[in-house]
C-alpha cells in the first residue's frame, strides 16, 4: 500500500495541465536523487542559493537567477526589488510603500490573478488600455515618476491585446523601468529560458514545477545581475517580506537537477509523441456517436504544444461534457480532463504519461456505449 492509498487517496491521471491544484507535474528521477541527496546534509542557505544561482544563470545563458518558491514568490521578490534596490531602510518599511517607487504597470487585457503577489509588496497595480487593447502611447503614458516596473504576461491567446514586447521594452528602458516578464508557464520552448531577456526583458519570470517538472513548490528568476542581487537581499531566510517564502536546499538542488535535465530533452521527439497522443483521440473518438474530436492548438497557457479537443452533442449522446468529466472523475482510476465551455472537453497531452492517452480513450468509450444502451432500451 502506497502513501496515498493509506491515507484514503485516490492517484489521479492527469489530462489537464500543469495544474498546481493537481501537484504541477511529475519529476524526473535524476531531480528526485538529487533532491534526497541534498536532504542529507546541512549546508549554508545563503551560499548555496547563490552558487546555485550561477550555476542555472550559466545554463540557461542569462546574467544571473535565483530559486524562489514558486512563480508567484517571484512576483513578490522580484517586485520588492524594483521597489527597495539594496536599500536596508526600504526594505524593513515594506509593505509601507511611502517614499519609494510603488506603482506597478499591467495591461488590463492580459492581467491574471496573480498580480495579487505584486500588490502583496504594497505596490499599487496601474491598468492601462482595455480588455480589448494597449496602444503603445497609452503604455508610455502611464509612466511616471513612481513607477517601480512593468510586468508583462505572455500568452499566445491573448499577445495581440497588449503592446508588441519589443516595443514594451523599448518604452520601458527610454523611461528607465524595469519590465519584468511573467513566463510561469511559458516552457516549452525551452529557448523562453533566455530569450526574454536577450530580447531586453530584466527579468524573466518562471514555474519551476510546471514544464520544467522540477519541485512544485520552486521558482526561477533569471535576469540583470542587480536585479537578481535585490532579489536575494529581499529573499529569505532575511526577517523581511520575503521570510514566509523559504526555499529549501532540497528545492534549490532539485530545480538544479530539473534545469539540466529539461535542456537535455529532445524536445522535437517530445512534441511528436504529444502530436501521436492527440492523434490516438481523433482516431478512437472521432466516429462515436455524440462526439467530434479536433486537434487544437496552441494550449491553455498558449504554449507551442496540442490538444486533443472533444466536442459533445447532448442532443445526441444524451450527456453533456460536464456530466462527462464528472463521470471520468468518479470512475477508477479518476481522471482529470479539461473543460473548455461549449460542451467541450480538452485533454492536454504534456502531463500524460505515454499510454495514458489508451486509459482515457477506454474510459470514455465505455461512458458512451453504456449511455447509448441506456439510450436504445428507452
Amino acid at each position: 500500500m502506497g502513501i496515498y492509498e493509506e491515507l484514503g487517496l485516490r492517484r489521479v491521471i492527469n489530462g489537464n495541465a500543469t495544474l498546481t491544484r493537481l501537484g504541477g507535474s511529475l519529476m524526473p528521477p535524476e531531480v528526485l536523487a538529487a533532491m534526497a541527496e541534498a536532504a542529507g546534509a546541512f549546508v549554508d542557505i545563503e551560499v548555496l542559493q547563490a552558487r546555485v544561482g550561477e550555476e542555472i544563470a550559466r545554463l540557461t545563458r542569462n546574467e544571473a537567477a535565483y530559486v524562489s518558491c514558486g512563480a508567484a514568490a517571484g512576483l513578490v521578490l522580484s517586485t520588492a526589488a524594483c521597489m527597495t534596490g539594496l536599500d536596508p531602510e526600504k526594505r524593513e518599511r515594506l509593505p509601507n510603500v511611502d517614499g519609494m517607487k510603488h506603482e506597478v504597470i499591467v495591461h488590463r487585457g492580459t492581467r491574471t490573478p496573480y498580480d495579487f503577489a505584486i500588490r502583496q509588496t504594497g505596490a499599487k497595480l496601474v491598468l492601462v488600455g482595455t480588455a480589448e487593447r494597449t496602444a503603445p502611447e497609452e503604455l508610455e503614458a502611464a509612466i511616471t515618476e513612481q513607477t517601480a516596473a512593468i510586468f508583462y504576461f505572455p500568452n499566445a491567446h491573448r499577445d495581440h491585446i497588449a503592446v508588441p514586447l519589443d516595443q514594451a521594452i523599448e518604452i520601458a528602458h527610454r523611461h528607465g523601468v524595469p519590465l519584468i516578464v511573467d513566463a510561469a508557464a511559458q516552457l516549452p520552448p525551452a529557448s523562453n529560458l533566455w530569450t526574454f531577456t536577450h530580447r531586453g526583458a530584466d527579468l524573466a519570470l518562471f514555474s519551476g514545477g510546471k514544464g520544467l517538472c522540477g519541485p512544485q513548490s520552486s521558482g526561477l528568476s533569471v535576469g540583470r545581475r542587480d536585479l537578481i542581487e535585490a532579489i536575494r537581499f529581499n529573499g529569505p531566510p532575511k526577517p523581511f517580506i520575503g521570510r514566509p517564502m523559504k526555499v529549501g536546499k532540497e528545492e534549490m538542488v532539485g530545480l538544479l537537477a530539473a534545469v539540466r535535465w529539461y535542456l537535455s530533452l529532445d524536445h522535437e521527439a517530445l512534441l511528436d509523441r504529444y502530436e501521436r497522443q492527440v492523434q490516438a483521440f481523433i482516431d478512437a473518438l472521432g466516429n462515436l456517436p455524440g462526439l467530434a474530436v479536433r486537434r487544437d492548438f496552441p494550449n491553455e497557457a498558449g504554449q507551442p504544444m496540442p490538444r486533443a479537443e472533444i466536442t459533445v452533442d447532448p442532443a445526441r449522446l444524451g450527456l453533456t461534457a460536464e456530466e462527462m468529466l464528472r463521470q471520468l472523475l468518479d470512475g477508477d482510476p479518476c481522471i482529470d480532463l479539461g473543460g473548455g465551455g461549449g460542451n467541450r472537453i480538452l485533454v492536454n497531452p504534456q502531463t500524460l504519461a505515454p499510454d495514458e492517452e489508451q486509459i482515457i480513450i477506454r474510459r470514455i468509450e465505455e461512458i458512451v456505449e453504456r449511455r447509448s444502451r441506456r439510450r436504445r432500451g428507452r
